[in-house]
Parts: structure tokens; sequence; C-alpha cells
């Protein structure tokens, strides 16, 4: 039996009859959502299956408080999940980049230092204001640090990368400009930890996302990404050698925002992104025509 073909028909138009295996084969409902409005989606989901999670982790003396947020802490990546398989996508194309090891050293000085540099830039200024870091407890500090970096890359955070990274933001980047594309997913990587840690648990992740767009842009890399996540928090947990105050969560968000100002003037926006250049006319009229491209 021959291929399935569509039959033109008389109605106005030009309009034709889709045989049943076509029609079939088209997405609907849900899966039609999903394909056509992907990165919506993938939010939607996010928040759908995590914020459950989050919420019942702040049940009063809750023994699995640990265990919820973890386990809330894989919606990204299962929503990025259900929407690349909605579109018939491949899920082992999308996770590839987590194998993507082979790149400059210098980037992992910069996935694995720029958070332990910041932190030693703001112990500085800490001093300066009189707050007085205990620079003896250094020590004390790294084996925790040590362990808070690997389940950070294992469970608590770095999981979320091959979503928020290698699947929302080349998307985002698509159709805008590294700038708006990482505002766009830095608001809602920051709304998705809202259950968290309250209503203003956005503005760090937002002004972090900067970050993470310039290092996956320039490598192509989860798991630089990963790596960088790992980094910062244990760095912001331990590294910071004095008692949390309204002057040290103040010196710790602004020295993000100047790190992160800083980084957009040196890369004048494009945190990265290597530019296309557009075609010439002659590419463009042969493209028109159908011919080939010299």
């Amino acid at each position: 039996m021959g291929p399935t073909t569509t039959i033109p028909s008389a109605l106005p138009h030009g309009k034709a009859i889709m045989t049943a295996s076509q029609d079939n084969s088209r997405p609907r409902g849900a899966r039609l959502l999903l394909a056509t409005h992907p990165v919506i989606s993938f939010f939607a989901l996010a928040y759908a299956i995590s914020w459950p999670f989050f919420v019942l982790s702040h049940f009063p003396d809750s023994p699995l408080r640990t265990v919820l947020i973890a386990v809330g802490g894989f919606g990204p990546m299962l929503a990025a999940a259900i929407v690349i398989r909605s579109a018939a996508g491949s899920i082992t194309e999308w996770l590839r980049g987590l194998l993507h090891w082979r790149v400059s050293v210098g980037y992992y000085v910069y996935a694995l230092g720029l958070p332990v540099l910041i932190m030693a830039v703001m112990n500085v200024a800490l001093a300066f204001l009189g707050e007085r870091p205990d620079w003896s407890q250094l020590p004390d500090r790294i084996p925790p640090y040590l362990l808070t970096f690997v389940l950070t890359a294992l469970i608590f955070g770095g999981q979320e990368e091959p979503a928020w990274r290698g699947f929302a933001l080349p998307r985002l980047e698509d159709r805008r400009s590294p700038m708006v594309a990482t505002l766009i997913l830095g608001l809602g990587w920051g709304i998705w930890h809202v259950p968290l840690y309250g209503p203003a648990g956005f503005v760090v992740p937002l002004v972090l996302a900067f970050f993470y767009t310039w290092l996956y842009n320039k490598t192509r890399s989860i798991l630089l990404c990963v790596l960088l996540h790992a980094s910062f928090t244990p760095a912001q947990d331990h590294l910071l050698l004095t008692a949390d105050s309204f002057t040290v969560d103040a010196v710790l968000f602004a020295s993000y925002v100047l790190a992160a100002a800083v980084l957009i003037v040196v890369t004048r926006g494009r945190l990265g992104l290597m530019q296309t250049p557009a075609p010439s006319p002659a590419e463009t009229r042969r493209d028109e025509q159908g011919g080939p491209r010299s």
C-alpha cells in the first residue's frame, strides 16, 4: 500500500481533507500547548511540580524537610523532560551537555573560583565596615565547604541546571538578546525559589543568572553550570567569616550586583553569545529562490 496522501477538495480557500493517520499525528490539547509554548509550559510545570514539596517542607517539625526540598529540586528537570518529549525531542541530546567537559581550563577556574573570589572580596569589604571577619575560622570551614559542594552538585541545586541553562536559556536566546533572555530566565528561576526563601527569594537568583548565562554561552556545557551552582552555595554558606546581619546581607547583594554589572559591561551585553553574521542580499535572494549557497 502506497504512502498516505492529501486529497484536494472543492472546499473554499483551497482547504484539504487530511487522512485520519495524518490528523492523529498532530499534537492536541496539552501536548499542543507544550509543543507550541515550550518555555512558558516549562516554567508552569516546574512550579507545579516543585512548589507542593517546598510548601510542605515548611510544616512545623517536619522530619522530612530535607527530603521534600531535595525531591522538589528535581521539578525543573522533570518539567523540561516532559516538554521535550511532548515535541518528540531527544532526551539524550538534551542531556549531552552534562558530559561536555572538554573546555579550556579557564572556564573551570571561573566555575569553581568566581564564588570564592566574590566571598574573599566581601570579607575584606566587611572588615573595612567594622564587621571583623574571623580569619582563623577558614581552615575549619573547608571540610563543610567541600561536603556542601558535593551535595549541591548532586541533589541540592546542580540538578536544576539541565533545565534552566540546558533547556530554557537557549530557547529564550533564540528570539531575544542575551540580556533580555537572562532577565526572563533569572526572574523565572528566582520566582521558583519564593516558596523556599520568601517573597524576596527571587532577587539573588535574578542577579546570579548573568554569571551562568556567560558560562553556558561560552562553553555550551551544562556540566560547567552544575559546577558553578555547586560553588556558589557552599561559598555563601561557609566562606563568609562573620555572623549574619543586615550589613552582611546588604554587602552580599551589592557584591553580586557589582560583579554582574562588570560582566555585562565587559561583554557589552552579549554575555558570551557569539553573534551570527547576517546573510548578504545575494544569499537572501538565493534562499528565497531555493537555490544553493556557495
